[in-house]
């Protein structure tokens, strides 16, 4: 099973690679470092200081200077650990733009990475290096799952926090009763080869989908009635699917509805996915505010008065959130306003925020501090051991979530 940490390190990975692929710098002034778990800190700061000697070398002042700033930044940001973490460090950091040419600042970015850092890794271009960190997201283990009768065959993959219906086929195969004038053995004959055209069809489509499309490690089938069955035995499915059958499940259902039946009744079969870890949390959650006096709150100001009163065991957040923590500090006496904003608000609200005199002292100099919600609901959680689940918003209970504002909790008891 997926720890739980790793839900909200795959969502902090996500969110950097959206922030930097695109990042460009001047000239080869960018610098990618990847550092694995068994690696000496000493040794990396050893091999940055002799990059920085080297980097002395470069003609251009300016790419030199940005270069050699850089490589401090990351020296500085080593010194911070007394050790490597578990999964290694990754650092990006170089001079980026920030309002046209001439611009540039150095901007650090540090993450400890979903999955363990497999090589050191060293490098200055005009880009970020990040293929290393979207490897790590790519799924190692992809299920695919097929739910099939006489007419209809609905084809999905499970991979991680996700499931996706690449394809849904229709039979043509006419129903069991015939049509007038047709004697019964003829019209049973006729059913029988379309039945068969129709299961090589889905058998072809499979083996797309699941051996050309995806390499699944297993599958599963699901549908109503012995037609699934029926398929099974007969010579259609590719035999590396065959091999790989992890179990046959009965529904009602076949095509979309059928895999989403299947996927519900696969939860021992795919124990280890964090997909079926989320549906478990959603549906314990969604038990708890249907119950009476059920142990469940949402929405960000209730779930924060549960959190300091130590009754909130674990949050549930949407990926897609996309809220920042917005603290807002005075120089002059340490008055603090805070704020939960959007991205499309942040700014503007920001320079609203700073732009008024302290109802304090009357103050005007300030000191802002932004906070993704997830590192900082986090971090106010570690007091009280609260468990944060980020849950993807692109399956049915991320949906149903977000119908709860995006954000839940599971209680340990009613606060009063």
């Amino acid at each position: 099973m997926v720890s739980k940490v790793d839900s909200i390190a795959i969502y902090k990975t996500r969110k950097l690679l959206a922030e930097i692929s695109n990042k460009k710098g001047r000239g080869t002034e960018l610098v990618s470092l990847y550092v694995p778990p068994r690696k000496p800190l000493h040794e990396v700061s050893t091999t940055l200081r002799g990059e920085h000697g080297t980097a002395s070398n470069i003609k251009s002042d300016t790419t030199r200077n940005h270069v050699q700033d850089a490589l401090v930044k990351c020296m500085q940001r080593l010194k911070l650990y007394k050790t490597t973490p578990e999964n290694g460090i990754v650092l990006f950091c170089g001079a980026l733009p920030t309002n046209g040419p001439g611009s540039e600042a150095i901007f650090v970015y540090e993450i400890t990475p979903p999955k363990p850092v497999q090589t050191f890794l060293y490098r200055c271009d005009d880009h970020f290096n990040v293929e290393p960190l979207r490897d790590m997201l790519r799924e190692e283990k992809i299920v695919g799952i097929l739910s099939v009768d006489s007419s209809e065959a609905g084809l999905a993959i499970v991979a991680g926090d996700k499931m996706e219906i690449v394809e849904n086929i229709t039979s043509g195969v006419s129903g069991k009763h015939r049509a007038g004038g047709q004697s019964a053995r003829r019209f049973e004959r006729m059913r029988e080869m379309e039945l068969t055209s129709y299961f090589h069809r889905v058998a072809r489509h499979a083996s797309k989908a699941f051996l050309d499309d995806y390499r699944v490690h297993g599958l599963i089938v699901g549908g109503p009635g012995p037609t699934k069955d029926d398929f099974l035995k007969g010579d259609y499915l590719d035999y590396r699917l065959k091999n790989g059958l992890l179990g046959v499940l009965d529904t009602s259902y076949a095509g979309r509805e059928g895999v989403r039946e299947t996927l519900d009744k696969a939860d021992q079969l795919l124990q280890d996915m964090r997909l079926m870890e989320e549906k478990k949390l959603v549906k314990r959650f969604l038990q708890e505010v249907h119950a009476p006096n059920g142990l469940a709150a949402y929405g960000l100001n209730d779930i924060l008065n549960g959190m300091s009163k130590a009754s909130v065991d674990t949050v549930l957040i949407a990926d897609d959130l996309g809220l920042t923590h917005l603290s807002v500090i005075c120089n002059k006496c340490g008055d603090r306003r805070e704020a939960f904003l959007s991205k499309e608000v942040l700014i503007a609200k920001k320079q609203e925020m700073i732009s008024e005199a302290c109802k304090q002292c009357s103050g005007t100099e300030y000191e802002t501090f932004e906070e993704d919600v997830v590192d900082y609901l986090a971090s106010k959680g570690l007091e009280s051991g609260v468990k944060i689940e980020v849950i993807s918003s692109k399956t049915e209970e991320g949906v149903m979530l977000k119908s709860f504002g995006g954000i839940g909790a599971i209680l340990r008891y009613k606060p009063t």
